[in-house]
């Protein structure tokens, strides 16, 4: 009798869509466990987090932080046993989809003082954590 997991267990591809959902759902979860830890490390500093996960047009925003007049924008990397440092995922192209979303952001709220766009990039590894944060780590062109 085919109980529907032997068939789930012999299908590639539904193995592959498998493993992709539960990498997925692991990235997700490291994600928003470095968020977490991203914002308590800027409060630690001084910061006030303004927001979230903010969202325009699809892209996200992990963290808007505010310190005095200046509005940062976070983009935070989270990686268990790394051999690449995370902060090296923030390429150009990411960039540009932070820079719109900052800018529909300033745009939308009508905030007019300066900014700053960060990178923390968190590793796990070897049972220790390492935190960085870059400031002032890229200055992207805004299109609009």
């Amino acid at each position: 009798m085919n109980n529907g997991h032997d068939f789930f267990a012999s299908c590639f591809p539904c193995k592959l869509l498998f493993m992709e959902t539960q990498d997925n759902m692991h990235n997700k979860q490291t994600g928003k466990m470095g968020e977490e830890m991203a914002a308590k490390f800027l409060v630690n500093k001084g910061f006030q987090i303004v927001c979230q996960n903010y969202v325009s047009s699809k892209v996200e925003i992990d963290i808007i932080a505010r310190k005095d007049k200046l509005l940062v924008f976070v983009e935070v990397k989270t990686r268990f046993n790394a051999l690449v440092q995370p902060e090296m995922a923030v390429d150009y192209a990411k960039q540009r989809h932070i820079a719109r979303a900052a800018s529909s952001y300033l745009s939308k709220h009508q905030i007019m003082d300066p900014i700053r766009f960060d990178i923390i990039a968190i590793n796990f590894f070897n049972g220790k954590v390492d935190i960085a944060h870059f400031e002032d780590a890229f200055y992207p062109v805004f299109y609009k």
